[in-house]
């Protein structure tokens, strides 16, 4: 029987760089995945200057477009547009992205095995059996368990979340009109519900149009995204996906371990609550959960998040506070000079919110806006 020194169940972001980690770093690894490369998965696929940071020297980032312009509305109204001199935010397709992380992950020396549906985890002391559904076990001495929110490893560990939020997507083919309507820049929309936007990406030859807002808000955020569309001039276009999923994100006591199972990115409920941003999150959870695992440290790994990742969720959490109960001063503040070089900042990588909140200008503001009463509408 083999044993693995590291099994990876989830070949996204986040499982491909705690495999990519783990492997250069001479453990012998197996990734575990249910679908095969390339699929379409349900993402704006928007990346931010640490998501592009996190990858460098693995892979080239496959880019259908680089943005430089953001137009921002008021549920459709109040519309202003900035322009930045360099890029902000790097567009890509996930199915493209996620399959160069795949490449670099087997070429770091992990094997990976498709179409393997994991159903159960099953600890002793020493190791980890992983029961697949077609009856193989894969053991290991340690599992990352990288299978998404709803996934087995997150159940296993115990993961608790303290934010749940539905995301519905169209993805767009377009003609040649639109394409030059949209490139090089995004569209972002705060909405009527507390705490919801939606967004236009431009993908090449596609647009990403989307909307999040909190789970118990079905109907309405199918509504907001109908009209939505329509407000765009969208509404003829056939979709080439339509599809929705939930983001949880983490409590802030929430388990990141149980024993020898670690979890990392959407199984971690690792996110930024306010933009719900979770691919940054996925790669540098990854990427910390096999460096745990190549050290022989794995308590290291949950005092790694709490260094580098926790205190940005606090700050978003903070943020989405803001914007849900203030959404008209968030949209003014960004049309200033330090609100959008603000934005620039955190798309670009450069500083995060945790940092910004620390400012004493920064504080001087939220306390005021929290002496303000609450207007959603």
């Amino acid at each position: 029987m083999t044993v693995w020194d590291c099994a990876v169940i989830g070949a996204g972001p986040a499982g491909l760089s705690a495999a990519y980690a783990a492997a250069r770093a001479g453990v012998r690894t197996v990734v575990v995945e249910r679908a095969t490369h390339p699929r379409y998965k349900t993402c704006g696929g928007g990346l931010i200057g640490t998501s592009v940071a996190a990858v460098a020297g693995r892979i080239e980032v496959p880019a259908d477009d680089r943005v430089d312009r953001v137009t921002f509305t008021r549920d459709g109204r109040r519309e202003f547009t900035r322009r930045h001199s360099g890029p902000l935010v790097t567009m890509v397709r996930r199915e493209e992205f996620d399959l160069r992380l795949r490449q670099a992950t087997v070429e770091a020396g992990a094997e990976l095995r498709e179409r393997a549906t994991v159903r159960a985890l099953e600890q002793d002391p020493d190791r980890v059996r992983v029961r697949l559904a077609d009856g193989e076990t894969v053991t290991a001495r340690v599992v990352i368990g990288a299978d998404g929110s709803s996934g087995v490893t997150a159940r296993h560990v115990g993961v608790r979340h303290q934010q749940v939020d539905l995301g519905l997507e169209l993805e767009l083919p377009v003609p040649a009109e639109e394409q030059t309507r949209w490139r090089g820049r995004v569209l972002l929309d705060w909405g009527a519900i507390p705490g919801s936007y939606a967004w236009v990406f431009p993908k090449g030859d596609r647009l990403t149009v989307g909307v999040i807002a909190s789970r118990g808000e079905g109907e309405r955020t199918r509504a907001y995204l109908r009209a939505f569309v329509d407000r765009l001039g969208l509404t003829r276009l056939e979709p080439a996906h339509d599809s929705g999923h939930l983001t949880r994100c983490r409590a802030d006591d929430s388990p990141l371990r149980r024993g020898r199972v670690l979890v990392a990115g959407d199984a971690a409920g690792l996110l930024e609550p306010w933009s719900r941003e979770g691919i940054s999150y996925a790669l540098r959870s990854g990427a910390l959960a096999g460096a745990a695992v190549a050290a022989g440290d794995l308590d290291g790994y949950a005092r790694a998040v709490h260094a580098d990742l926790v205190p940005s969720m606090r700050a978003g959490h903070r943020l989405l506070d803001l914007f849900a109960r203030r959404p008209d001063v968030f949209h003014a503040l960004l049309a200033t000079p330090p609100g959008w070089r603000m934005f620039v900042r955190f798309c670009q990588g450069r500083t995060s919110f945790d940092e910004t909140l620390t400012r004493a200008p920064v504080r001087a503001a939220l306390a005021l806006l929290d002496r303000l009463p609450a207007r959603v509408c």
